[in-house]
């Protein structure tokens, strides 16, 4: 056993101007957080110095690493990466960008200690906090998708999409080993394999700002996500919790 009670997983593509600042908030809020905790960077192939500011910003942080992606695999791929490096006993994923605040963890922590295997932040929830909308034709291509996955994927979600979502330590195997979309789709696929597999998840409201530097591609990315939902029900409807311990996909 590790010992680390919280591993934080930040998978970043191209961010040396916003992940210094990320991650100084991360460090921040851990100095005062009651555990012993990781952060993990995932550089998913940056063409820019984002592997170099994120060793930097982390340098003297007691548990820290920096991976890379070489070349660039995704963001789906970089989760998954640093999820299966992850030692704590809540492994935590989180934008670069911090558009949910890290403070917000509280919340998902209330909902493991109530009994959620996962706990996934939701911007769609009656006491979710918007800050700051993203753009009116974002936000309402992002309710028809939820819907679409509500109707044709998976009830019971109201927002799959928020990057901050938490799992036990003892639920990452069998969750992100099976994974296999490795774009923006791979939210999707994570939490359908996780409900195949029988895994209690709480969606809890939580405070989120748009960023405006955001890198997905509202159309053409969101036809990808599409597709991707469908192939996610297709390779993983055969699974049941009795394939929770049994052979990976």
């Amino acid at each position: 056993m590790s010992g680390l009670d919280l591993s934080v997983v930040v998978p970043a593509y191209c961010e040396e101007q916003r992940l210094p600042a990320g991650l100084r908030r991360i460090r921040e809020w851990l100095a005062a957080w009651p555990g012993r905790a990781e952060i993990i960077v995932v550089d998913d192939g940056s063409s820019d110095r984002t592997s170099a500011v994120a060793t930097a910003e982390l340098a003297g942080f007691p548990a820290a690493t920096v991976l890379r992606n070489e070349p660039n695999a995704g963001k789906g791929a970089s989760v998954r990466r640093g999820m299966l490096s992850a030692r704590g006993a809540i492994a935590l994923f989180t934008d670069a960008d911090l558009s949910t605040p890290i403070e917000e963890f509280a919340k998902l922590q209330a909902a493991h200690t109530a009994g959620a295997d996962i706990a996934i932040g939701s911007r769609a929830l009656a006491a979710s906090q918007i800050e700051v909308h993203q753009p009116l034709a974002r936000e309402l291509a992002g309710r028809c998708f939820n819907l679409f996955i509500r109707t044709f994927v998976m009830g019971g979600i109201r927002d799959t999409q928020c990057g901050f979502k938490s799992f036990r330590r003892e639920v990452l195997p069998a969750v992100f080993g099976r994974q296999q979309i490795e774009r923006w789709g791979f939210d999707v696929e994570v939490l359908y394999i996780a409900r195949r597999l029988g895994y209690q998840i709480a969606e809890v409201p939580v405070v989120w700002r748009n960023d405006e530097a955001t890198k997905v591609n509202a159309a053409a990315d969101g036809l990808k996500m599409l597709r991707e939902a469908l192939q996610a029900r297709r390779m993983h409807r055969h699974l049941t919790p009795g394939d929770r311990d049994g052979r990976l996909d």
